[in-house]
């Protein structure tokens, strides 16, 4: 039985006919005039934003003209090209943390209407919107004639239902808003395999690029050790935010496990807001490990790989979610063996030629530590491997090559045909 949920209807792109006139086949991309809609701090040095920025410096390589709005948080850099828009945060909604909260929902609603201003005002040849942004333009696009492009980094009801015990008809109805989105849109990126396969499911025929995070470490940078990271012995390192699906409580007691079995050394983790890092400090005191642990706080992302130098391992703790952690990509660059949960969001992208992989669990992570701290053969049989995979697969060079050829075979001529999607439009069969 097919059942019409909402009318369908198709609208034409505004500069449909003026995009055809100006591309040339010849020259590739022509110059189009994109707003990408990022519902985050920028900047800010985690996940999501680095994403944004790569994004938008591609996009400017490809002769865009790119405009960013994004939350009114984060630090002023430099992008030549990029104009950054802001939205303003009401009193109390600032430090918006990662992943999906009460606080940011809020912060999403304010982003609308500044949303719909620019769109009334200026004229985009298309929207790229960043996570739950895709709610957004499938709401605004039809009524100012502008496509959207779903960036997806994450599941929002993947998100909120690992956060929260939903009953089953709420999350059926995320899943379908989800759906809607994506069978809106134009076309989708994705930063794994995973999202791919999901954005798929939900619009089969959609154009989707995983366009996967890329190694930040820059060589020109150099490896002398920064002052707060000088230690005796073998250290494990973790680099990232400390929000609970990144499996940072697991490591903890992982590494404690090893240091009841004699395992020497430190563990060395970097970043996370303070109220995380006062929190981890006293469960790693509750477990006896006191100066054996050492909490650095955020450091700069430039400084990347001086920090991972010092490293003796480094680790990838994550227990939930399906998106590939980005610190992994400069894990795999930085010569030194990653321990990592065997879950899916990690064996999308690693596998045992690469990367220490083990079930996640205390013991099992314990194991792990004792036996990549004892054995220089492993070491270096895994980083080797892996250096040579990111190389190969996951460099800044790699991500512009599989974005410049998203754009001119897959956007630009659905652009230039004034391709006509089905907005909010679509058949539920059962």
């Amino acid at each position: 039985m097919s059942v019409t949920v909402w009318p369908k209807f198709r609208f034409p792109f505004r500069n449909g006919a003026r995009l055809a006139a100006r591309e040339d086949g010849a020259a590739g991309v022509a110059p189009l005039r994109v707003l990408i809609v990022a519902p985050q701090p920028f900047f800010v040095p985690r996940g999501t934003p680095i994403a944004v920025r790569a994004l938008a410096e591609g996009l400017v390589s490809e002769g865009w003209e790119v405009d960013l709005l994004a939350f009114d948080e984060g630090d002023a850099i430099a992008m030549p090209g990029v104009t950054l828009r802001r939205s303003p945060l009401l009193p109390g909604l600032r430090g918006v943390p990662p992943g999906f909260s009460l606080r940011k929902v809020a912060a999403d609603a304010v982003m609308l209407p500044r949303l719909a201003l620019l769109l009334a005002r200026r004229r985009y040849d298309l929207v790229i919107a960043v996570e739950e942004a895709a709610y957004m333009a499938m709401l605004l696009g039809p009524i100012f004639r502008v496509p959207y492009i779903c960036d997806v980094d994450s599941s929002i009801p993947e998100q909120i239902g690992d956060k929260y015990d939903l009953p089953g008809w709420v999350a059926r109805v995320l899943s379908a808003v989800e759906a809607r989105a994506a069978r809106g849109a134009l076309a989708a990126i994705t930063c794994c395999p995973a999202l791919e396969r999901l954005m798929r499911d939900h619009a089969p025929g959609l154009p989707v690029q995983t366009l996967e995070d890329v190694t930040l470490i820059d060589p020109a940078a150099g490896t002398a050790p920064p002052r707060d990271c000088r230690f005796e012995g073998p250290v494990l390192m973790y680099i990232g935010n400390l929000e609970g699906y990144q499996g940072v409580d697991l490591l903890l007691e992982g590494f404690a496990r090893a240091v009841a079995d004699g395992a020497p050394g430190h563990l060395v983790i970097i970043g996370g807001a303070e109220a995380h890092v006062a929190a981890l400090r006293a469960e790693a005191d509750r477990l006896g490990l006191g100066a054996r642990v050492a909490l650095l706080g955020p450091r700069p992302i430039e400084a990347i790989g001086q920090y991972l130098a010092q490293a003796t391992v480094v680790a990838s703790p994550r227990v939930q979610g399906r998106n590939t952690p980005m610190k992994v990509y400069s894990y795999l660059d930085s010569g030194r063996p990653l321990l990592a949960t065997r879950l899916p969001t990690h064996t999308q992208v690693l596998d045992d030629e690469i990367a220490c992989l083990v079930d996640p669990a205390p013991d099992a992570m314990g194991r792990a530590i004792g036996q990549l701290f004892a054995d220089d053969g492993l070491r270096a049989r895994l980083a080797t491997a892996a250096r040579r995979r990111v190389q190969a697969e996951y460099s800044p060079e790699a991500y512009r090559r599989k974005l410049s050829r998203f754009l001119r075979r897959d956007v630009v001529p659905r652009l230039s045909a004034g391709h006509a999607h089905e907005a909010l439009g679509a058949e539920t069969r059962g």
